[in-house]
C-alpha cells in the first residue's frame, strides 16, 4: 500500500467519522476542515459508499450536506424494534397539513393569508404551528401587504426528513399542474377573501413574538 492509498483511506476515515458523530447533515465546508480545501470531497464520498454498499446504512446528501440514514429495506425491521423506523418524523401530518406544506415548499416565501386563498378557506394557526413545532417550516420576511404578516419558508429538516438536498428535487412543478393538483394561476392572481389577509396578519404578527 502506497503512501497516497493510506493517506486517502486516512480522509475517507476523518470524513466518515465526522458525518458519522453529527446530529445534522454535515456541509461541505466542515469536512473542508478536516481533510483540506484542495482535496476532492466527492470522490472520497464515493469511495465510502462503495464500502458502505453491503451495510444497512447508507451516505446521502441532504439539506445541502451529507448524512448517514437507515437503508429503507430494513424500516420495518426498526419500526418492529424501536416503534418507529429511522428519521421518520415523530407525528405523520394529516393530508391537510401535508397539503399546507407543499404549498409552502413550492411557494415560499408564502403568508397564512396567501395560503388561506389559495385553499379556499382558512388555514389555522394550528395547522401552521403543527408544522412549525416539527421544524419543518419557519418564518421567513414579512409581507408587504397591510399589516406586513409574516411569511413562512421550509427548513433545512424539511429538505433531510423528505431527502432532498435542495429545493430544486422537489417534483416538477408543471407535471403536478397537469394532474390538477397546483394551481400557480390562483394564487398568483391574489383571489384573497375580503380582509382574510389583514386579519391573518395582525395574528401572525402576535404568533411570531410570542414564539
Amino acid at each position: 500500500t502506497s503512501a497516497a492509498e493510506l493517506r486517502w483511506r486516512e480522509w475517507m476515515g476523518r470524513v466518515e467519522a465526522v458525518i458519522f458523530a453529527a446530529n445534522e447533515p454535515v456541509t461541505r465546508s466542515v469536512l473542508a476542515r478536516v481533510v483540506g480545501r484542495n482535496c476532492n470531497l466527492e470522490l472520497i464520498i464515493d469511495d465510502i459508499r462503495a464500502e458502505l454498499a453491503e451495510r444497512p446504512y447508507e451516505l446521502v446528501a441532504v439539506a445541502g450536506g451529507w448524512k448517514h440514514r437507515t437503508k429503507k429495506i430494513f424500516g420495518d425491521t426498526i419500526r418492529a424494534a424501536f416503534g418507529t423506523a429511522a428519521g421518520e418524523r415523530a407525528k405523520e401530518l394529516s393530508q391537510a397539513e401535508a397539503l399546507v406544506l407543499m404549498c409552502i415548499a413550492y411557494f415560499q416565501p408564502i403568508t397564512r393569508g396567501e395560503l388561506s386563498g389559495f385553499f379556499g378557506k382558512e388555514v389555522s394557526r394550528d395547522l401552521i404551528g403543527v408544522l412549525r413545532a416539527q421544524d419543518l417550516i419557519a418564518s421567513g420576511p414579512r409581507s408587504p401587504q397591510p399589516g406586513a404578516p409574516y411569511t413562512y419558508v421550509t427548513t433545512k429538516n424539511f429538505l433531510s426528513q423528505f431527502g432532498l438536498d435542495t429545493l430544486r428535487q422537489l417534483p416538477d412543478f408543471e407535471a403536478l399542474e397537469d394532474a390538477g393538483l397546483l394551481s400557480r394561476e390562483k394564487l398568483l392572481a391574489g383571489d384573497i377573501p375580503a380582509g382574510l389577509a389583514n386579519r391573518e396578519g395582525e395574528d401572525d404578527v402576535v404568533e411570531d413574538q410570542v414564539s
